[in-house]
């Protein structure tokens, strides 16, 4: 339950109509408040404060009527130029990209304050009589809606400032990789806690490859998110080991083994289906549970600008260094066990899990790929690399950093400057040097 509702958030954060309409859900609760307190304030009154608006009741219906209309207006205005940005954002960046435009807060805030003050000075407006009857004017809800609309022009300042800001490449890239540290963060612990003492590889059952029922999936997209509670409660209550086929970002087609239970005997249809409601799918990764998502997402910024209808080396360089960043950060978190036990100590789940050399190598094969032919991407390359390798505690860190090092001095090989490819394998030369001084406990056998 946990991993669907912070799906589903993650979701509601990712769209463009829920913080509008909590907004305009306020501006509603706001108008019914402050004609009330209208009616509940005399006139004479509130002509001894300046700054309260005194008129008739048709400067008021003219006035709001002008507000209400102007607010629409630009919320027109200000739909297409957001839709204008997310294309060209599509088009220079990624189409996965779009959801961090669609998440961001200032672009949600802007197009939220226009309808919210138009639906503010809309119902406001119904609330003023005087033809025929007793008169009404709702000076402070007036006053308040000329302060909303100069809000708005504020606003309006604003965004068109900030879309100049975001569409950029540094903004785009800074965005993206705040985002990944914050996965990070959320998904690699700095202190997890005291976990009970369990051996690295438990044993698992020998007769476990040919006794363990296969679970299909029911369903077929991305796997979003596991429910990893639901997932060990479920195997404690049917007294299973069940061992996880996939992992969050990968692709689950309906049919195939979702995860294998031990011993089959045990495992029923009933249970079968309420596995598979501890796997989250959807038509699209997320970052909710998948780091090596914005991984690719940095990825793909400095593919394209590799590209060469773009030629932009730059941009991928700032994309290197971004990921260098994130590498360090995570080179120095620990990895969660595969392994999870019930409160008995006993081994239920055997997960998929994500290592340091997946994610190293996510972030700089299609890079080192791309980028063979650019100096100056091929020299950052290894100047990051020598950057997280002295960051590193563990020997297979350290090897997969090798590894990518050894990739890229080859691939540099096919440079036509002689000197071009020396400072390759000076950058080259340093990280192995890097490699051999590590302290004992973390040296690689180069």
């Amino acid at each position: 339950m946990k991993a669907k509702l912070g799906n589903f958030w993650e979701a509601l954060r990712s769209s463009f109509w829920f913080l509008p309409a909590l907004m305009t859900v306020g501006a509603i609760a706001l108008s019914f408040a402050t004609i009330a307190l209208d009616w509940v304030v005399q006139e004479r009154l509130l002509r001894k404060i300046q700054f309260i608006w005194i008129g008739g009741t048709e400067g008021a219906r003219q006035l709001l009527s002008t507000i209400a209309g102007s607010m629409i207006t630009v919320a027109g205005v200000v739909f297409s130029i957001t839709i204008v940005v997310l294309t060209l954002a599509s088009s220079q960046f990624g189409p996965r990209l779009l959801r961090n435009f669609m998440r961001d807060r200032g672009n949600q805030v802007v197009l939220g304050t226009f309808i919210a003050t138009f639906t503010y000075c809309l119902l406001v407006l119904r609330s003023i009589h005087g033809d025929g009857g007793p008169t009404f004017v709702p000076y402070i809800s007036v006053t308040l809606g000329i302060v909303l609309s100069l809000l708005s022009v504020a606003v309006l300042i604003y965004f068109i400032h900030h879309v100049s800001v975001i569409i950029q490449a540094p903004a785009v890239i800074a965005m993206v990789s705040a985002e990944l540290e914050e996965v990070i963060e959320r998904l690699f612990p700095e202190k997890l806690g005291k976990a009970p003492v369990v051996p690295l590889y438990p044993p698992i059952p020998k007769d476990f490859d040919s006794n363990a029922e296969p679970i299909t999936a029911l369903d077929t997209g991305y796997l979003q998110a596991i429910d990893n509670d639901s997932l060990l409660k479920l195997a404690v209550e049917n007294d299973l080991l069940v061992k996880v086929n996939y992992r969050p970002g990968q692709f689950v087609i309906a049919g195939n083994p979702l995860l294998r239970a031990w011993p089959r005997e045990r495992v029923s249809k009933e249970s079968g289906s309420q596995f598979n409601e501890a796997f989250v799918l959807g038509s699209s990764r997320t970052p909710t549970q998948d780091v090596e998502f914005c991984i690719d997402q940095l990825v793909e910024v400095a593919v394209r600008a590799l590209s060469p209808g773009v030629n932009d080396p730059f941009t991928a360089v700032n994309c290197v260094d971004r990921l260098g960043a994130a590498l360090c950060q995570l080179s120095e978190r620990d990895i969660p066990s595969a392994y999870r036990f019930d409160e008995k100590n006993r081994l239920r789940v055997i997960a998929y899990p994500v290592s340091f050399a997946d994610l190293s190598d996510a972030a700089f094969n299609q890079i080192r790929q791309y980028g063979r032919s650019s100096v100056a991407v091929t020299i950052r390359l290894l100047e990051t690399l020598l950057v997280i390798a002295r960051r590193v505690r563990r020997e297979g860190d350290l090897e997969a950093l090798l590894r990518q090092a050894t990739m890229i001095q080859r691939g540099s090989q096919a440079l036509g400057e002689v000197w071009d490819r020396q400072a390759v394998t000076e950058r080259y030369r340093a990280v192995r040097a890097c490699l051999e001084c590590a302290p004992a406990s973390r040296q690689v056998k180069l």
